[in-house]
């Protein structure tokens, strides 16, 4: 049931994404320059920034987070939202040349197909043996390719109704339209818009441990947006200056109509960020009752992790979310940190194939628990019975316990 959820959610704020630019028709006597970038003040920096607030535990500040220890994080994240950004113009270009329903097709189809690719390679280059190549499987590999299909279908119907409209029709249609630059465009948008989920990737460490997993992923959110909006705003800049346009700013009469629209626009566009993170709340929470594993995963052939144990074992599970939440930190650091202060020669050995793993999990080591949150744990420990075994037979004979 939490995946139907999950994609449901997920569902809904694609469809808002979707028809974020439909407003675009209701802007009265402003050019294309002046609602792009004034749409995208709310876009790209004034909801991120709510949204980014709302990640922010109580008794901290965002401010924490931008801290000279993510330095290196924050500066690619913003880089590659510089980057994205470019994606975010052409897009906006591609549809002036293309329409609505054609650019967008394009260049989204090429953004989820490419942009599924572009991050674990561009990740694995820069942090290479961490796994992330992994991602890439053949179901993944697979949805790609169809999806790269689709586009060019998409580009052969749609040259083909060009080609059989007339001048006056086409304009008619679009002000602008232009086929062959909209579709060298378009691929363009979608190319560098992947850009966005690899300066997600970099900022997945700006975060609070205790933020909500809906939340969590706001503050990078933002950075890659702020990115973003300052390629667009150079852009945007330059053309009202190119066609003297600077005068849209000063039509008071529009200003209410279209500011209006412009923040239907940047709330539509934004509101995808919030069914994406709470989809996957649903679609890959922490490991639940009824979870199953994959065949290559070792999980699967260890009897406490059996559907049956699983379910037994979550009175721990709530347990420990309770405890480190008490605590603000991640259930798996309050369990490192456990171990590490029940004897001076007993070492955690935590397998992670993720840089945000290790770091968690490093954490855990500036982790203090005071005699009474010991006290606590193990009393709790004493109460709740782990049901299964830890390894499978054959394999528990090896370990001679």
């Amino acid at each position: 049931m939490e995946i139907v959820i999950g994609l449901i959610i997920i569902a809904i704020g694609a469809f808002c994404q979707s028809s974020c630019y439909v407003p675009i028709n209701k802007i009265k006597n402003w050019s294309w320059e002046s609602y792009w970038i004034v749409q995208g003040v709310f876009a790209w920096l004034v909801l991120p920034l709510l949204g980014a607030l709302l990640a922010v535990p109580a008794g901290h500040s965002l401010m924490e987070l931008f801290s000279s220890e993510n330095a290196f994080n924050i500066g690619m994240t913003m880089l590659f939202g510089v980057l994205w950004g470019i994606g975010g113009l052409t897009f906006g270009l591609s549809m002036r040349y293309l329409g609505v329903a054609l650019g967008q097709s394009i260049a989204l189809g090429t953004c989820a197909g490419l942009g599924t690719i572009l991050g674990p390679v561009m990740l694995n280059v820069i942090y290479p043996g961490m796994g992330y190549l992994d991602q890439l499987t053949a179901s993944v590999i697979i949805g790609v390719v169809v999806t790269l299909a689709g586009i060019a279908v998409i580009g052969i119907a749609g040259n083909m109704k060009a080609q059989s409209l007339s001048e006056e029709e086409k304009k008619a249609a679009v002000k602008d339209f232009n086929f062959p630059k909209g579709i060298v465009i378009a691929l363009l948008a979608g190319f560098m818009s992947g850009c966005f989920n690899v300066g997600l990737s970099f900022g997945e460490n700006v975060s609070f441990a205790e933020s909500s997993d809906m939340f969590k992923t706001l503050p990078a959110t933002f950075l890659v947006t702020l990115g973003g909006f300052v390629t667009n705003a150079i852009y945007c800049f330059y053309q009202n200056t190119r066609n003297k346009t600077w005068c849209d700013y000063g039509k008071t009469a529009v200003w209410g109509n279209n500011l209006m629209f412009c923040l239907l626009a940047g709330a539509l566009w934004y509101s995808q960020f919030f069914g994406l993170s709470l989809g996957k709340g649903f679609l890959t929470g922490t490991i639940k009752a009824g979870a199953t594993f994959g065949k290559d995963d070792f999980r699967s052939i260890v009897p406490r992790f059996a559907p049956e144990m699983l379910a037994a074992n979550q009175k721990l599970v709530a347990l420990l979310d309770e405890l480190a939440t008490a605590k603000g930190c991640t259930p798996a650091q309050l369990a490192l940190a456990w171990l590490l202060a029940q004897k001076p020669w007993i070492v955690p050995i935590p397998g992670t194939r993720k840089l945000a793993r290790l770091e968690e999990n490093l954490a855990s080591a500036e982790l203090e628990l005071s005699t009474g949150e010991l006290s606590r744990i193990n009393a709790a420990l004493e109460e709740v019975e782990v049901v299964g075994d830890r390894y499978p037979e054959a394999l528990e004979k090896r370990t001679g316990i």
